[in-house]
């Protein structure tokens, strides 16, 4: 298959408020092929529309080169596409004009324009909706005018951020199959296409290869083929085959993130609840990632902080593309509220230091209070200002519950809780 796009060593950095560089990808080498969706996943985080985004020529690249048609990528370009995650459409608008804005760039005369504006409206089963205005349209067909207005370019190459994120399960659903449709069929004129998702499911559904990012800074961490014919079957063995393959990479992943001292964002709510479900029956304690991802409907945005953040208190361990409970876990489960308190603050205090050192601060000064700037400094130092706040508001979150300390959100100080 040709070559239509190629990123060769992309490095990607911004200037913290420092000054100092945070490398968001490093040593990124893709090519996209003809005739094939490739499919670019990961967690938040991990680079992926920051990585479209220098792929359509809408960012640069730090370090590195990007050639389409074996030519440097110095801008946009005709012949390169975008569906946004969002449908980005102009409310004053109609379909019709919110789909010729794709052209103007390329300065037809009225009339073409309003052809193949046509033309690509009927193409993505809009056809009667011309005159609507965006309001008018329920989600689903708002996003088929953004699907619309990146088709009526006739795009060599069209890119996809997340998509299908935004709408209903069943929405998103319909507008798979009818875009896999049109993709199989041969009825658009794209000859490649790149999609960014984090649901696990879709990528093995849509793409003929998937590529996996890590996080801090993006790199690619494995890839994945998927020779499965279509129309596929998510009850076939083979799917779940190569899904839970996917799981146990991130769950590589996440062990690296956890070493890294970045709390998930995580609430104590979802901790609780991925405890007791797999303290139920149905689990006995022990699961595939996959299995109970899907069964709780989590896509990997929510399971995998949840699953992490257990892991990290020790009230699981999470190996391998399974997650079981502990036995502090399973003494969790069975407890009351007060017990459980009790249990998340020891736990706390003995396997999260940053929890541990907030305490010992507070123990150590005369008022018992500090500042939440202090500890975000000291974070600073390792992780970049999005991770730190993060965990931050994680921890709060966690040692509230446990009673372990308070926090004042209008002064941002961290308090003893017996002085509060």
């Amino acid at each position: 298959m040709s070559v239509i796009l190629k990123m060769q060593n992309i490095c990607k950095a911004f200037a913290k408020s420092s000054g100092a560089p945070l490398a968001v990808l490093q040593d990124i080498n893709i090519s996209f092929r003809e005739g094939e969706i490739l499919g670019l996943l990961g967690r938040s985080g991990s680079g992926k529309s920051t990585l479209l985004r220098i792929a359509s020529g809408l960012i640069e690249p730090t370090s590195g080169e990007v050639l389409y048609h074996e030519a440097p990528l110095t801008g946009p370009e005709e012949g390169i596409a975008v569906v946004f995650q969002t449908f980005a459409l102009y409310p004053w608008l109609t379909v019709i004009e919110n789909v010729e804005l794709g052209l103007d760039a390329l300065g037809l005369p009225h009339r073409e324009a309003r052809h193949r504006a046509l033309a690509a409206i009927d193409l993505i089963g809009l056809d009667g909706f011309q005159s609507a205005y965006p309001r008018e349209l329920s989600g689903g067909m708002r996003q088929r005018v953004g699907f619309a207005r990146a088709m009526v370019i006739n795009p060599t190459l069209l890119l996809m951020d997340e998509p299908f994120s935004a709408l209903d399960v069943l929405t998103a659903e319909t507008l798979r199959t009818d875009f896999l449709d049109l993709w199989l069929e041969r009825q658009m004129p794209t000859k490649s296409v790149l999609m960014v998702t984090h649901n696990i499911e879709e990528a093995v559904l849509m793409c003929d290869r998937i590529l996996i990012l890590s996080s801090n800074p993006g790199r690619i961490a494995a890839e994945i083929p998927v020779t499965l014919p279509h129309p596929r079957n998510r009850l076939d063995p083979a799917f779940h085959s190569i899904v839970e393959e996917i799981y146990a990479i991130l769950t590589s992943r996440s062990e690296e993130s956890i070493a890294a001292q970045a709390l998930p964002a995580v609430s104590i709510n979802r901790l609780v609840g991925l405890i007791e479900a797999l303290a139920s029956s149905t689990y006995n304690g022990h699961a595939k990632l996959a299995h109970i991802a899907s069964a709780l409907s989590l896509e990997i945005n929510d399971f995998f902080p949840t699953a992490e953040g257990i892991h990290i208190l020790k009230f699981a361990e999470l190996k391998d593309g399974a997650i079981k409970l502990t036995v502090a876990g399973k003494l969790f489960a069975q407890s009351g509220v007060e017990e459980r308190k009790r249990l998340f603050k020891e736990h706390l205090l003995r396997f999260v230091p940053l929890a541990a050192h907030i305490r010992q601060v507070l123990d150590e000064r005369e008022d018992h209070r500090a500042p939440l700037v202090r500890f975000k400094s000291e974070l600073e130092d390792h992780l970049n200002s999005h991770d730190a706040q993060k965990t931050l508001h994680t921890v709060i979150d966690w040692g509230r519950y446990a009673e372990l300390f308070s926090y004042d959100a209008k002064s941002r100080f961290f308090n003893h809780v017996r002085y509060t």
